[in-house]
């Protein structure tokens, strides 16, 4: 089942009864509108001036819904996740923290490895067919100890937009406020799998800063970036005024879990193939696997 993503942008007063959401605006006449808790998989809170009560907070986590907040600059910051997000938690963090370094090192390179992967094929759908990036691809090594994720990324980014002077730069040129906010909805999907796997975000296989509460989503959600690059590739085509996000492209990079990628050869909503990512990455840590599953780009 494909979870609804909900966006407030305007000041609302949110609650619950009778296990839906209630928003009312106070701002506008209108009656109350209801949704089932059940079928939201995240809500995203915009406006500073939104009021929640505490027992609607309670049934979302609860639903493992993720509730994204958002800064001054609209911004996703921050991500409201349970406490206990899967039955078997407490062995599952063992078998995370017991993970060897050469197990964490060959599980980033097939992590590396796909993501290249995914953004040659990325390119090569856009008929910038890169040579280079094939072969990095099948070059990483166990680690990447040669920094092919970096040097790859450089060579993509140079490549995928037709804007002067356009690079990868959080704080650089549009589009890259769009791909700001695509990411960070990216990373509160794989937060939301992780947790609902068993896992701890925190802990990563590559990443590791200690300031970062989400180094392993961090991880995981690199092959899947391509998709996010895809989407902003067809808003920038569309010739619309880049410099701020409006609704429009709001609503359009909020569609980000809900978009068909190819999974083990099946076609299957992102937020749910994020899921079989995140299980098979137990798997390997459990050690009935060797191979993380994730997605083709195509």
């Amino acid at each position: 089942m494909i979870k609804r993503t909900l966006f407030f942008g305007n000041p609302a007063y949110l609650s619950t009864k009778n296990e839906q959401l209630v928003v009312n605006f106070p701002e506008e006449e209108k009656q109350e509108k209801t949704i089932p808790i059940e079928d939201l998989g995240f809500v995203v809170l915009e406006n500073q001036q939104i009021t929640l009560t505490s027992g609607l907070l309670m049934k979302l986590v609860q639903n493992k819904t993720a509730v994204i907040t958002c800064d001054k600059q609209h911004l996703p910051c921050s991500l409201l996740q349970p406490l206990v997000g899967h039955t078997e938690q407490t062995v599952r963090y063992r078998h995370q923290l017991d993970a060897s370094i050469p197990l964490k090192k060959q599980l980033w390179q097939q992590t590396v490895a796909s993501k290249i992967s995914n953004q040659a094929a990325h390119l090569k759908f856009l008929g910038k067919y890169s040579l280079k990036l094939e072969r990095w691809s099948k070059e990483v090594k166990s680690g990447d100890t040669q920094n092919h994720e970096a040097i790859a990324a450089a060579h993509y980014f140079q490549n995928l937009f037709d804007i002067k002077g356009f690079s990868r730069n959080q704080k650089g040129i549009p589009p890259n406020n769009l791909l700001n906010y695509g990411y960070a909805i990216l990373r509160a999907v794989a937060a939301r799998a992780l947790v609902a796997s068993g896992m701890l975000p925190s802990i990563g296989i590559f990443h590791h800063n200690k300031y970062n509460p989400f180094s392993l989503a961090d991880d995981v959600m690199e092959p899947y970036r391509p998709y996010v690059d895809l989407m902003v590739n067809q808003i920038v085509n569309t010739g619309a005024n880049l410099e701020e996000l409006n609704t429009n492209i709001k609503s359009e990079l909020l569609t980000i879990p809900a978009m068909d990628v190819s999974i083990d050869g099946k076609k299957s909503p992102l937020m749910n193939a994020m899921s079989r990512t995140t299980n098979s990455l137990y798997e390997c840590f459990y050690g009935s696997s060797r191979k993380i599953l994730y997605p083709e780009f195509g």
